[in-house]
């Protein structure tokens, strides 16, 4: 049961045509075509694969803390949008890394609403963060990721994003005190799944199943408003979290 669970989540997504028979050497423009349309295609780079990811999901996770020897779980909803390449956040967060704006293929604008078991009474997780990328091959599948947090710290970081043979997405990020590494991956057009490991000051190991959620389209304003008030408790205290991931907390 265990092996034919794991060979079912390494297979691409239904209907996805071979990336290498696809691939035309350009990135993919940005496209109007609703996300069951787009589906069908293959992730031939980067942009396209956070395309995908765009919508609503709830995440079931797992964190082990290495220096305690002990597992938390959490759980939390997570709401992806894309970012035009001329929007004025991916500007400013270009500018803000001495990067040139118009080597930037595009971005998205994650917020996130979460609690862990380890919380205190009333304590939740809740939070936004916005991130560009810029590709640095033609195939746009390896480059820059730059955001307005990382992951373990909350300072603004630039990472580097790579794509491997199986179409997942892999960031690294370094920071100061710490490394970060990040791989996230889709079993079919509505899971994604993400692992992540933070080596440094704090050792901890996690793992991801996300589903995606159905809902209106422009109701996310509702929606994580009503999540974040079901996290907070009955008395209301929500704190950043500490650990933002790429595509969510």
């Amino acid at each position: 049961m265990l092996r034919l669970a794991i060979i079912a989540s390494a297979s691409p997504l239904p209907g996805v045509q071979s990336r290498r028979a696809s691939v035309s050497g350009n990135l993919s423009s940005p496209s109007e075509t609703p996300v069951s349309d787009r589906q069908t295609a293959a992730i031939a780079d980067a942009i396209s694969f956070f395309r995908f990811s765009c919508g609503r999901w709830r995440s079931q996770r797992s964190s082990h803390h290495l220096l305690h020897r002990q597992a938390e779980a959490g759980s939390s909803y997570i709401e992806v949008v894309e970012l035009e390449a001329s929007d004025p956040q991916l500007v400013a967060i270009a500018e803000l890394h001495g990067e040139d704006p118009a080597n930037l293929a595009g971005g998205c604008r994650v917020r996130w609403s979460g609690s862990m078991a380890w919380d205190k009474a009333g304590e939740a997780h809740e939070g936004e963060s916005v991130f560009g990328l810029i590709p640095t091959d033609a195939l746009g599948r390896e480059g820059l990721l730059l955001r307005d947090r990382g992951y373990a710290e909350t300072a603004p970081v630039a990472g580097r994003f790579a794509m491997d043979q199986r179409d997942a997405l892999l960031l690294t990020t370094a920071y100061e005190t710490m490394n970060s590494l990040e791989r996230f991956s889709f079993a079919g057009p509505n899971v994604r799944l993400r692992t992540s490991t933070v080596e440094g000051l704090s050792n901890t190991a996690s793992f991801c199943i996300e589903t995606r959620i159905d809902a209106p389209a422009g109701s996310g304003g509702g929606l994580l408003a009503e999540i974040s008030a079901v996290a907070a408790g009955s008395s209301g205290v929500v704190r950043k979290s500490d650990s933002v991931s790429l595509l969510g907390w």
